[in-house]
């Protein structure tokens, strides 16, 4: 039997090392490492006419453009079940949406870790709320390996029905922007920022503290 190049094995343990959640070095006994990922201040519009860049490539947005002031609209997002929920219906407490293209990379992986563990005490007052593309069984995996359990994850791989109605879906790669919203508990989205560059983490700790101003 030919033996494998050892220059094969590299490049297999390098790719796989780019994509998976539990990336040897990106946990300790301590718990998450945070990295140096630059944060946006400033925010993109939404909705068709509006790019996001993406590795230095303006990427269009697709959807209905919304804005901060505006009811969070009717759309379905599946559960870890597989059951559909209408995102509307989680009125009735203040909300703080963190919206990620995709779990499976460091950017989506550290500001899912900075909704749940960086709140101050905050997750316990307000419901977390993470919405990506990946499969519900994805985020479920993530959810367990992270240890996050103060989070509720939706998933938008259906159609993209939440990127649509919120003009926050990139068709090209079908993922949706990266950005993070504070909803009412009467639905109306009191602060919504999306970073223009979708390498760079939303202002996570303005989020929270217009959350914590409902709570007043």
């Amino acid at each position: 039997m030919p033996k494998i190049p050892i220059v094969l094995v590299v490049l297999i343990v390098t790719t796989s090392s780019l994509w998976s959640c539990s990336t040897v070095g990106l946990h300790s006994d301590q718990g998450f490492s945070y990295k140096e990922i630059p944060i946006a201040r400033e925010t993109a519009k939404t909705g068709e006419g509006a790019t996001i860049l993406f590795r230095g490539t303006p990427l269009p947005l697709s959807g209905i453009e919304v804005k901060a002031g505006e009811s969070l609209r009717v759309s379905p997002l599946a559960k870890g079940d597989l059951s559909l929920v209408n995102i509307q219906e989680s009125k009735g407490m203040v909300r703080i949406i963190s919206v990620v293209p995709s779990l499976d990379t460091k950017v989506c992986e550290q500001q899912t870790h900075y909704l749940s563990e960086k709140t101050q005490g905050l997750d316990q007052q307000v419901q977390l709320i993470t919405i990506s593309v990946d499969t519900p069984f994805a985020q479920d995996r993530f959810a367990k390996e992270a240890g996050i359990a103060n989070v509720e994850f939706l998933s938008d791989f259906r159609g993209g029905e939440f990127g649509k109605t919120h003009g926050l879906l990139l068709e090209g790669p079908h993922v949706l922007a990266r950005a993070v919203m504070v909803v009412d508990a009467n639905n109306v989205i009191r602060y919504l920022q999306v970073t223009p560059d979708l390498g760079h983490m939303p202002d996570m700790d303005q989020a929270f503290q217009v959350a914590r101003t409902l709570l007043n």
